[in-house]
């Protein structure tokens, strides 16, 4: 039987002697290229090998920096905010995004774990618990969902860009509409969405670690704005408005179930992060450094919430309405002596939509696609799919129309992942206890293969999550329609998924373990020395262009 040491030999000598292991091939074909563990006949992508020592440089610093790209949008503002909107008051709001973001920090930091001690990124460590060939189902799912957001970060953007433009040129937002009104957009409002998308576009094909001078930039303007803004509408209400003092709209069991409602929706609107969080996690020089994420990601999540809040609430004062969007009140502000504001703002949140979509979700769909098409995708090739899909295609103007629209899309995004991120956590820390055959991961065949591919145990978990919750998806798509009681488990979708998937995949796993796919703790260490050998020889490196 091969020994680990005969196993990376091995390995070692193919790469040699394939040199870059490239090979030019015409049409959309693109050239093979020969990664550090995947068999000869199979056609990968060395963006999805595991990460090189030299790209192993994150620290809790690069962490912070990451998730203040990551939560710095107009939509992270806007979930506190919306609470008032649909007849809660402030307290609830505030308790709902403390909770909500620190029930979401516990899984994110925890399913980082893959990426920060395996060194590989979702698409490539799920097939660990899901097996090779069905893990392709969590790739879909997540991909999916992180188009949406794409395709809503970008429409928001538009919205931000017409009021810059607006700031500069007034005369701007009188463009006539030539468009029905079914189309749920004006003529301005496809321009505006024409020039960000054209503006985003560019950065999209960059990758992101040469984009640190962009993120600094987005930083500072997006935390100026947002603080900005919420001192210069309490400064022209004449305080903070009525929030101490308002009664919700609402009561008794219709005010528990929307507070409730409210909770899964902040909880589950950080679903995509908190399933490809190893993506990023992989790049840590400590993998403990995961854990920092606890404390930063709730932080920065509600004090922007804060401003929100409070910014609506002393908008009620000056302008008799709740106004949940910043973009909808800095549009207000009148020239001339609001028009610097307003573009500052316009400009402000303009950035900031551009680098949540760099950093999270179009990162995140390149990831999918090139490992679902490795013969024809690449991340460069996966952004411009991913950006016409997001930006055109799903039409992200009728997505976003209401406060109560917004948080129906929120409370979605955890239907299928928050199970995803749950038998993924429990198998690698309480199944697989962090022991994973890294080299078998790349193995269409190898000791992930489970049956034919589909690890069955996965299978039951996801269906016993999913199957209930599934009503309160048609719900969100069509608010016709009656779904009678299962509008209960709808309001605790992303709770119910992550809870009922964890005990399950947990109670197969331990009843019919798989035992071909455990990892002795000796046998752990003989693949760190090997993997890492493996890739300190191997002539690639990841493709900086």
């Amino acid at each position: 039987m091969e020994t680990l040491r005969q196993r990376g030999q091995r390995v070692k000598d193919r790469l040699k002697e394939s040199g870059r292991g490239k090979q030019h091939i015409s049409g959309w074909v693109l050239p093979k290229q020969q990664t550090s563990f995947a068999p000869d006949g199979t056609w990968t992508n060395i963006d999805l090998d595991v990460t090189p020592i030299e790209r192993r440089a994150w620290k809790a610093s690069s962490i912070l920096g990451y998730w203040l790209s990551d939560i710095l949008s107009a939509q992270s503002w806007e979930i506190g905010a919306s609470v008032l909107a649909i007849g809660l008051t402030w307290r609830e709001a505030v308790y709902c995004c403390i909770l909500g973001s620190y029930v979401m920090a516990l899984p994110i930091a925890f399913n980082g774990a893959p990426g920060a001690y395996l060194r590989v990124p979702f698409p490539v460590w799920i097939r660990s618990s899901f097996g090779y060939q069905f893990s392709k189902f969590a790739v879909v799912c997540r991909m999916i969902t992180a188009l949406f957001w794409h395709s809503i970060q970008t429409y928001t953007g538009s919205t931000a860009l017409t009021v810059m433009i607006a700031a500069i040129w007034p005369s701007y937002l009188n463009i006539p509409n030539h468009l029905p009104v079914s189309a749920g957009i004006t003529s301005q409002g496809l321009l505006s969405h024409f020039l960000f998308w054209s503006i985003q576009l560019p950065f999209l094909l960059i990758r992101p670690h040469k984009l640190k001078w962009f993120f600094a930039v987005k930083a500072f303007i997006t935390i100026t704005a947002a603080t900005g803004t919420t001192i210069a509408v309490c400064r022209m209400a004449g305080g903070s408005g009525d929030i101490w003092k308002q009664e919700p709209t609402v009561s008794g069991k219709t005010r528990a179930w929307l507070i409730v409602y409210t909770l899964t929706a902040q909880t589950g609107s950080w679903s995509t992060v908190g399933t490809n969080i190893s993506d990023f996690t992989r790049h840590l020089a400590s993998p403990g450094t995961i854990y920092t994420q606890t404390i930063f990601f709730p932080l920065i999540c509600v004090w922007l919430a804060l401003l929100g809040i409070i910014s609506a609430s002393a908008s009620k004062t000056l302008y008799g309405e709740y106004i949940w969007d910043p973009l909808t009140l800095a549009s207000k502000w009148t020239p001339p002596a609001g028009r610097a504001g307003a573009f500052y703002c316009g400009l402000a949140w303009t950035i900031a939509q551009i680098g949540v979509n760099v950093s999270a979700n179009v990162i995140s769909v390149s990831n999918d696609m090139s490992s679902l098409f490795p013969k024809y995708i690449d991340l460069r090739r996966a952004a411009i799919i991913a950006t016409v899909i997001g930006g055109w295609v799903m039409i992200p103007w009728k997505i976003i129309t209401s406060a109560e629209s917004l948080l129906n899309f929120m409370s979605s995004l955890g239907i299928f992942l928050a199970p995803i991120i749950a038998i993924s956590i429990s198998d690698c820390w309480l199944i697989k206890k962090r022991r994973v055959d890294v080299p078998a991961l790349y193995q269409p065949e190898g000791r992930y293969e489970y049956v034919k591919g589909w690890n069955w145990r996965a299978v039951v978990a996801m269906l016993v999550s999913i199957g209930p919750t599934m009503p309160s998806l048609v719900k969100n798509i069509d608010a016709g329609v009656d779904i009678g009681g299962a509008v209960y488990v709808a309001d605790l979708v992303w709770y119910y998924g992550f809870l009922s998937a964890f005990v399950v995949y947990i109670g197969l796993s331990k009843l019919w373990p798989a035992g071909e796919t455990l990892v002795g703790k000796e046998e752990m260490e003989g693949l760190e020395v090997v993997v890492e050998e493996v890739i300190e020889a191997k002539p690639d490196k990841f493709d900086d262009r």
